[in-house]
């Protein structure tokens, strides 16, 4: 499957800035959503190819979303990336059992987003 259209999640309208910047660039169609419930129902009505979500977030965190996804059948397909400050290892694992496909740690470095992006391809 082909990633054509990403979905953002993430509560900081700088982050979302980035990420959105990064993808259009490279010729990504992107969707935003500012929080885990937002991002459900975004993917449910917008069936994005892949998902870059945030961890900590008001209300519904990303871990909690990435085990939302997981657990159900209209969603439990589309991959996910973390994107997070929570950098240290025990995250990293922590995500990965939750059903995220992979963890980066913020700041997003360009190159390593896209490479992780094309792997998924």
């Amino acid at each position: 499957m082909a990633i054509k259209k990403i979905l953002i999640v993430d509560d900081s309208p700088t982050e979302r800035h980035i990420l959105s910047s990064i993808l259009t660039r490279n010729g990504y169609e992107v969707i935003m959503a500012e929080n885990g419930e937002q991002a459900i129902a975004k993917a449910k009505e917008e069936k994005p190819d892949l998902v870059l979500m945030d961890v900590v977030m008001p209300g519904v965190n990303g871990f909690q979303a990435t085990r939302a996804f997981a657990k159900d059948q209209s969603l439990e397909n589309i991959p996910i990336i973390i994107c997070s400050t929570k950098g240290h290892e025990i995250d990293k694992i922590w995500g990965l059992r939750q059903g995220a496909r992979d963890y980066l740690a913020k700041p997003i470095v360009a190159e390593e987003l896209l490479q992780k992006i094309s792997r998924l391809n």
